[in-house]
């Protein structure tokens, strides 16, 4: 793909380490390109990963896992992005578990990945652990991933009720993440309505987004501290994403901000007459 300075989505993204004090164990990049040449079709990548494991090893595994993914990814032609971004998880966890062994203070280590891929208007999404990705369509927020957890599995298998999951003493037990041993079995599962089976939400890929669309990435420092409603709440009535961003890390960090913060938002636009094209997006991009 052939790299471009300006996306053709709105998009924003911050990360904090919280008020506790840790070191910030959250990685993200957002990418832009033309997917050749010869196709000018636009494509914006974005992937957040949040770092498993002590003595800064968390930060340095969520740090391979952008840059292998990243890097798998740019150096594709997004033909084929499902089996694309399976390939980067991949030789992402592949790295995290060869770094591991190869340094004892860092065994062990692992991280979660979220990955959601826009090529023109079409939205394919991969992801590993408990990091989210949520639509906001309509009014009404969606969330398109499934937690890699206990609680997750406890909460389907009806051992425990949805409501007791969020302080839940197992609720940041991961079961699948990038590092471990035997490679993670990448999820595609884009879940658009609770009653979606895995079959169905597997045929959700390649989804089409509309005008006013938001997407939001984000790792659990976010979830762990505002409510889903508030989260919907706060895009729905931002001004842009970069408002967004400020203000759902600000509210993380109100309710105490115990762990890090990341945010990656991304707004479908309204499509604009081509001589007032480029100066929206302009403007959008100096906060006009």
């Amino acid at each position: 793909m052939i790299h471009i300075q300006r996306a053709h989505l709105h998009v924003a993204a911050l990360s904090h380490a919280g008020m506790s004090g840790k070191n910030n164990e959250d990685r993200f990049a957002v990418l832009s390109h033309h997917l050749s040449a010869d196709d000018s079709t636009p494509s914006v990548f974005a992937v957040l990963s949040d770092g498993i494991g002590g003595h800064r090893a968390g930060e340095v595994a969520a740090e391979l896992a952008v840059d292998h993914i990243s890097h798998v990814v740019a150096e594709s032609n997004g033909r084929d992005p499902l089996r694309i971004m399976e390939e980067a998880i991949h030789s992402a966890s592949e790295a995290i578990a060869h770094h591991s062994a190869s340094d004892n203070e860092r065994h062990g280590m692992g991280a979660t990945c979220a990955c959601a891929w826009v090529i023109g208007e079409k939205l394919y999404i991969a992801f590993v652990g408990d990091s989210r990705i949520y639509l906001v369509r309509d009014g009404k927020m969606h969330q398109l991933t499934t937690d890699h957890t206990w609680v997750q599995e406890a909460v389907e298998k009806k051992i425990i009720q949805p409501e007791d999951a969020r302080d839940h003493p197992n609720v940041h037990v991961i079961r699948r993440y990038l590092g471990s041993l035997k490679l993670p079995e990448v999820d595609f599962r884009l879940k658009l309505s609770e009653t979606d089976n895995a079959v169905q939400a597997q045929k959700n890929q390649g989804m089409t987004l509309l005008p006013d669309d938001i997407l939001l990435l984000c790792s659990d420092g976010l979830t762990d501290m505002v409510w889903a409603d508030e989260i919907q709440k706060t895009l729905i009535e931002s001004e842009n994403p970069k408002a967004a961003v400020q203000k759902l890390v600000a509210q993380a960090n109100e309710r105490g901000g115990h762990d890090n913060i990341t945010v990656i938002v991304m707004k479908v636009p309204h499509p604009h007459p081509p001589e007032e094209k480029q100066k929206g997006l302009w403007g959008w991009l100096m906060g006009e």
